[in-house]
């Protein structure tokens, strides 16, 4: 959970995980960005998934979602349709990367300045 508590009950376990196949073409990557690795609170989180049309690369279906850019986690609406139906490239990245901004208005914290959110969630 976001709080770092474990929901299974005792004597519970994960027996398995199925992945479907389609999931395969799928590029996932996560990161965090905190002061320490491990317990600590991110400053942002992103999760990120594309899938490329078959054979080119064409942007088929993007996923971006940020946390700590928002009051919850959050999927960027506008960077994901600045990418989707274009090609894979450095320009269409560097207009997704502007879109942010208009995806998010960041809070600053005691972890990091509205400022410093949007930008390093930018150069992910």
């Amino acid at each position: 959970t976001w709080d770092m508590k474990n929901e299974l009950q005792p004597g519970e376990f994960v027996q398995g995980l199925a992945v479907p196949l389609a999931a395969m073409r799928r590029q996932v990557r996560a990161y965090k960005i905190s002061k320490r690795f491990d317990c600590d609170i991110s400053a942002l989180c992103a999760g990120f998934a594309i899938e490329l049309e078959a054979g080119s690369d064409t942007v088929k279906a993007v996923r971006l979602a940020f946390g700590g850019m928002a009051a919850t986690v959050k999927r960027a609406a506008n960077a994901e349709a600045a990418l989707v139906g274009k090609p894979w490239t450095q320009a269409s990245v560097a207009t997704a990367k502007l879109a942010l901004a208009q995806d998010f208005k960041p809070l600053s914290d005691m972890r990091a300045s509205a400022d410093y959110r949007l930008q390093v969630a930018q150069n992910l």
